[in-house]
């Protein structure tokens, strides 16, 4: 096999970089060269509209979008149950879907934004979109009625006096009972089915090692995590980190499906 060069981009979230920490730093195949960028989840979201990059992490529902462009690799997903984007509002407030003027989400591509709308029922909800990591301040400065919080804000959101109006994980178990598709690893279809095979096999190795000895990792997380706090650092890898981040397997696959099914409804496709 001849030398490779391939663009991987995932998120700065604690889940992405330990999963990925060994695929970047451990040379686990000579012959293939991964150059990496990371980007907020909705970023590489509409990044891959145009195909930026050849392997990169993608929520579920943009995944959808670009399914003609890109493939879902078995290993790197983010699938899982109790681990669901959360809406919250101000304590004191009586604000829900039924009556908020406002509601901050964390992009138009995520499935934090079709969970939502899936919870609804409805897809003309009045939206604000604001990166991951502003809207416990955004809505704790009252500069919103609700807002939707994915990734690690899940751990620190009581302590800017926010409250949990639904649990949308919580509410996508109940309905379906399958576990939480959230986001994936998708590759070009363009690189065919031995590349795809073989930055799988990767990936999964990279995920393996770093279960083996996970403090290898640490400096690398905390480097790029946007909470730096060890104790919720290591809640997000608990949470978001698990057997199917190592494959997706036919119950993964399933939720996958449903997913699809409902975003499609929703969106009258």
């Amino acid at each position: 096999m001849k030398e490779s060069r391939f663009t991987l981009a995932y998120s700065p979230c604690p889940n992405d970089t330990f999963i990925f920490y060994n695929l970047i730093h451990s040379n686990l195949n000579p012959k293939i060269q991964i150059v990496e960028e990371l980007k907020d989840v909705e970023e590489l979201n509409q990044s891959a509209l145009i195909g930026r990059y050849d392997i990169t992490k993608l929520s579920f529902s943009a995944y959808f979008q670009v399914a003609d462009k890109y493939e879902i690799l078995d290993s790197g997903s983010a699938l899982g149950r109790g681990c669901g984007p959360l809406l919250i509002r101000r304590k004191g407030t009586d604000f829900t879907i039924a009556n908020a003027k406002s509601i901050l989400s964390p992009g138009s591509m995520t499935t934090a934004n079709l969970l939502l709308q899936l919870y609804a029922g409805n897809s003309s909800l009045p939206l604000q979109y604001k990166r991951y990591d502003k809207i416990i301040h955004e809505l704790s400065n009252g500069n919103a009625d609700l807002g939707v919080i994915i990734h690690e804000e899940r751990f620190t959101y009581q302590d800017f006096g926010l409250e949990v109006v639904a649990d949308l994980g919580e509410w996508w178990e109940k309905t379906t009972s399958y576990p939480i598709p959230l986001g994936c690893i998708a590759i070009k279809r363009s690189l065919g089915k031995e590349t795809k095979e073989q930055i799988d096999h990767l990936i999964k190795k990279s995920l393996q090692l770093a279960w083996q000895n996970p403090k290898e990792a640490k400096d690398y997380i905390l480097a790029n995590s946007q909470n730096k706090n060890l104790d919720v650092v290591q809640s997000h890898i608990d949470l978001y980190v698990n057997s199917f981040s190592e494959s997706l397997g036919k119950e993964g696959h399933e939720a996958i499906q449903d997913l699809e099914a409902r975003y499609r409804k929703l969106n009258k496709l």
